[in-house]
């Protein structure tokens, strides 16, 4: 049960361990279980004898030592490791241990010698083993960090997922380095490409850093370059464009050299910085650049792109959802209702009136499957993905001249340009809401269309005689937000549109974009 109740709350841990430990316990109880234990208590008598079914637990340890071979429930390799450490390190300390005692034997006990040693050693074994455990466990609340370099990384690092601002990295840094270092302040200067030198912390005091000018200059040359100086050092922590981050660290009595570990330990958190340093600055330059355009009051022209882009896939999606659904279910029902009307029998008055309701469904559902047809093309255009813009656009001025009041020419002769899906795309959408907005709001007896292609532009002509509209009050609502879906994508596309209406006076536009 226990094992059971893991594998569905906890599979994302330890899923494979645990179905390997389900498998082979019900395979190792399930012959004891069905051939011995439940015939025996239900009726007294075993199919097979506990001899003959009990050996299969055995699968048991051997599923667990198959869990361990393949590292699944402890890295083997790392713990012969750890064992063969510590039991070196063992050696030393029980063999003076040993010797003490046979030394200051005052009462000349003959105890064994070989029992004691073994018994010494497994005990030296075991404290420098929970040494580390308990050093890994409390690795973050140690009573002392001094020194403490392979702990204090990790403290660093655990640090650095809360900071957001720049001045907080470096207050953890210098927080670090000060807790292990026997140094006693830490110092912040930036350089720029010219060779000043800047004071970073500027709430605080600053030290006299002018003994250090020339090392300064030579420790920007890369990230993590340690130069050390007279009761400290100075160390490259991270660079913005052309200027340098540098830390000088003091202390207040001559400090000995630095050893290798204290090197390797200070480039590791150098190169923490740095990459902290880099992320922060990128991060606050994107919130600078999305400030700037929510002052400007208008997204970027990749942000409308990816927004017409998700729009189009959820039109397509909906119109094959459409199509292979409601659609064919209404197929389905008109075709039932053509088959009951061929085999229906036109006897009484009463058959007539139903046989007359039937064919006004029939025709009412022909024209249902029709409209679901047109809502489809129109919400995912198949023609423009297999023959291009140019029959699309034909195909739609055809249905639309079908219920239109007005006539529509539709000149595409001089249109030859080679250009992708997306842009195609929303030219369609484009001269799908012109045609729209005419059908509802112009009252027109002409209509012109022009798509034409001149070097490397691409220029869209739309105009109507009807009844126009004044610029400043943007005609209708319903109109008014055609308009402002219209500009939004000659926006996306990198293009200009011009506008030419006033009232009784038509309605052109001149969309033009480069290729």
């Amino acid at each position: 049960v226990i094992i059971f109740y893991g594998l569905v709350y906890r599979k994302k841990d330890h899923f494979y361990l645990l179905k390997v430990l389900l498998i082979s316990n019900t395979i190792a109880f399930f012959p004891f279980t069905v051939f011995y234990i439940i015939p025996e208590v239900l009726f007294g008598r075993y199919i097979y004898s506990a001899i003959v079914t009990s050996p299969f637990i055995i699968i048991i340890p051997l599923a667990l030592v198959y869990q361990f071979v393949v590292n699944k429930i402890y890295d083997i390799d790392f713990l012969l490791g750890r064992i063969r450490y510590y039991g070196f390190l063992s050696i030393v300390p029980t063999i003076g241990v040993v010797w003490l005692n046979i030394l200051f034997d005052s009462k000349g006990n003959n105890f064994n010698i070989i029992q004691i040693t073994v018994y010494v050693f497994l005990i030296f074994l075991a404290v420098f083993y929970i040494k580390e455990l308990l050093d890994y466990k409390f690795r973050l609340k140690r009573f002392s960090e001094k020194y403490n370099y392979q702990d204090s990384i990790y403290k660093y690092t655990q640090l650095l997922k809360s900071v957001s601002a720049l001045n907080q990295v470096f207050m953890n840094l210098k927080k670090t380095i000060l807790d292990v270092l026997p140094v006693s302040k830490a110092y912040i200067f930036e350089i720029n490409s010219d060779g000043d030198i800047l004071y970073f912390d500027k709430q605080n005091s600053e030290p006299n850093w002018q003994p250090y000018k020339k090392e300064f200059v030579k420790v920007t040359s890369e990230i993590g370059k340690i130069i050390e100086v007279n009761q400290g050092f100075l160390m490259k922590i991270g660079e913005r464009g052309a200027n340098s981050y540098v830390l000088l660290c003091l202390s207040s009595i001559n400090t000995p050299r630095l050893t290798r570990d204290e090197i390797s330990w200070l480039k590791t958190l150098s190169f923490y910085t740095s990459v902290s340093m880099e992320n922060i600055l990128q991060i606050e330059e994107l919130m600078n650049h999305l400030q700037d355009l929510k002052q400007q009051g208008s997204n970027p022209v990749w942000l409308k792109k990816l927004m017409f882009t998700i729009e189009e896939k959820q039109r397509s999606d909906l119109a094959r959802d459409l199509h292979d659904s409601v659609l064919q279910d209404l197929i389905s029902l008109k075709r039932q209702c053509e088959l009951f009307l061929a085999d229906f029998k036109k006897e009484e008055p009463c058959q007539l009136e139903v046989q007359d309701k039937l064919h006004q469904m029939n025709e009412q559902m022909s024209d249902v499957i029709l409209m679901t047809r047109e809502t489809c093309h129109e919400l995912r255009p198949q023609l423009l993905y297999d023959l291009g813009l140019v029959k699309a656009v034909s195909k739609l001025a055809a249905q639309q001249q079908e219920r239109a009041p007005f006539h529509i020419r539709l000149n595409t002769g001089r249109f030859t340009a080679a250009l992708d899906l997306d842009t195609q795309l929303n030219l369609y959408r484009i001269i799908q809401e012109f045609l729209s907005n005419a059908m509802k709001h112009s009252q027109a007896n002409e209509v012109l269309i022009m798509l034409i292609s001149i070097q490397n532009k691409v220029i869209l002509h739309y105009e109507d005689d009807g009844v126009g509209c004044n610029q400043e009050e943007g005609g209708g609502q319903s109109m008014s937000m055609g308009l402002s879906g219209i500009k939004e994508r000659v926006r996306a596309l990198d293009g200009r549109m011009k506008i030419d209406t006033s009232e009784g006076n038509g309605f052109k536009v001149d969309i033009e974009m480069e290729l």
